[in-house]
């Protein structure tokens, strides 16, 4: 049964910054997240390598050396606190119990710097989600499905202190969405499929956060809105679509945390800003400092209210400063020291830097506007008129569209010429949606094959 939020939790656009969040999350350690302080997350990944049982003794020496080399430089810099992230490759999900260990790698670290050095550390695990090829026989249970839960519950075991995933459901759907600039199917694989998805899996997840006492974090778009921006950044689709398309994404994201998850959510999903602005729980972000990984044209922009600061991810390849992780760390550990320094003021120079952060990228490309923090909470107020998943992710791309509009309108907003018709063609395509969702399936099916959405794997 859909659970949607009615209502926005951010009224007062002063109260919307990074370091504070409504609904703070109180950690075991004494870390708070959202609750005055910004914290650095550390992401780190093998450098290129095959990950087998011949090779699990160097995939193990590798994470326990980055772990030392980021918890060092912290140590160093006297942060005050850092949040682990560690993503796993496929083979440590396929195989749980390896997922297990580099759980447990990783966390052996941080409690022995804690008990040396008086460092607070928590450890965030992503396991991959694996749900996906030709073997896949449905997305709720059979191997895939198992082995996905079973190593949820290893890394728990292993010490996780907060669980995550870039969950895909619907994605390939979402791929074939933004190859076309399909604005109805993008919608119908966001806000139908997606969220569908979203609620099972996310009970699940939550239930396995409560059986060993630790955080459900949160979810992200990643695989979708940020394809869509990597596409739009390398002019093969328009940046409106990826503008309109980060937004919607937002829905689906929020499900995390109808579905019981209280953050703070996953820092490759900049819709996170929405999240935040209706459900008030922490977030993590990620903009300049996740370079290391990809481009984008948000970079300062995506930390205006983050209460968590990422490189998103990094390998583990030597530098001329260091070992790369070691070095994100350091310039996460900057960039945290500035905002948090700005968080103490009484001055208002929180919101002043805030709004600085915001206005160095937000006309120079709508991908940046759609996350200023006024825009933000705009949107989401119409976002919540929705009863439905559905009917809020076409609240979220009708309001997106508006707001883009009068943007280049007064001037405000940097659009090309080439790209400012879409506005019209999106809308259009907006306005002649079914509003029954079995409606809607059925156009979205007649127009793609099984290899991209087979709605029996769905039980829809």
């Amino acid at each position: 049964m859909e659970k949607v939020f009615t209502d926005v939790t951010y009224t007062d656009l002063d109260e919307f910054i990074f370091g504070h969040a409504k609904k703070p999350v109180k950690c075991k350690n004494g870390m708070i997240f959202g609750g005055g302080t910004v914290y650095p997350e550390i992401n780190f990944t093998l450098p290129p390598m095959s990950v087998t049982e011949k090779t699990m003794s160097e995939v193990k020496k590798q994470y326990e050396e980055m772990t030392h080399g980021v918890c060092s430089k912290a140590h160093e810099l006297e942060i005050p606190g850092i949040l682990v992230e560690v993503e796993l490759l496929p083979p440590c999900t396929f195989n749980p119990e390896w997922g297990k260990v580099v759980t447990e790698i990783v966390k052996g670290v941080m409690v022995d710097y804690e008990e040396k050095f008086g460092l607070k550390s928590l450890l965030r695990m992503t396991p991959v989600d694996i749900r996906e090829g030709k073997t896949l026989t449905h997305m709720h249970h059979g191997d895939h499905w198992d082995t996905l839960i079973e190593c949820f519950k290893k890394c728990a075991e292993g010490g996780a202190d907060i669980l995550s995933i870039e969950s895909i459901g619907g994605k390939n759907l979402h791929d074939e969405a933004v190859m076309n600039c399909d604005l109805p199917k993008a919608l119908f694989s966001l806000g139908a499929v997606g969220t569908h998805d979203m609620e099972i899996l996310w009970d699940e997840i939550v239930k396995i956060s409560n059986d060993y006492n630790i955080i459900p974090g949160g979810d992200t778009s990643c695989g979708y809105s940020n394809t869509s921006m990597v596409m739009a950044n390398k002019n093969f689709i328009p940046r409106i679509f990826a503008s309109v398309d980060r937004v919607m994404s937002s829905v689906r994201t929020t499900v995390a945390v109808e579905r019981g998850a209280i953050g703070p959510d996953k820092d490759c999903g900049y819709e996170g800003v929405y999240t935040k602005a209706i459900t008030g729980i922490p977030i993590s972000m990620e903009g300049k400092s996740s370079a290391c990984a990809h481009s984008s044209t948000i970079g300062n922009i995506a930390c205006a209210v983050a209460d968590c600061w990422s490189n998103e991810s990094v390998s583990n390849i030597k530098l001329l400063g260091g070992m790369a992780p070691t070095v994100s760390m350091e310039n996460l550990a900057y960039d945290c020291r500035l905002l948090n320094v700005a968080s103490g003021k009484e001055n208002g120079a929180a919101v002043s830097l805030r709004d600085m952060l915001s206005e160095s990228d937000r006309h120079l490309d709508s991908q940046a506007y759609v996350l200023d923090p006024a825009v933000v909470l705009r949107i989401s107020k119409e976002i919540v008129k929705g009863k439905t998943h559905l009917e809020q992710i076409k609240h979220a791309a009708s309001a997106t569209i508006n707001e883009l509009r009068e943007a280049y309108d007064k001037g405000e907003l940097k659009i090309g010429k080439r790209e400012i018709g879409f506005l019209d063609i999106y809308q259009q395509q907006l306005s002649t949606l079914p509003t029954d969702t079995a409606e809607l399936q059925e156009m979205v099916v007649k127009t793609t094959t099984k290899g991209k959405f087979d709605p029996a794997k769905y039980d829809m």
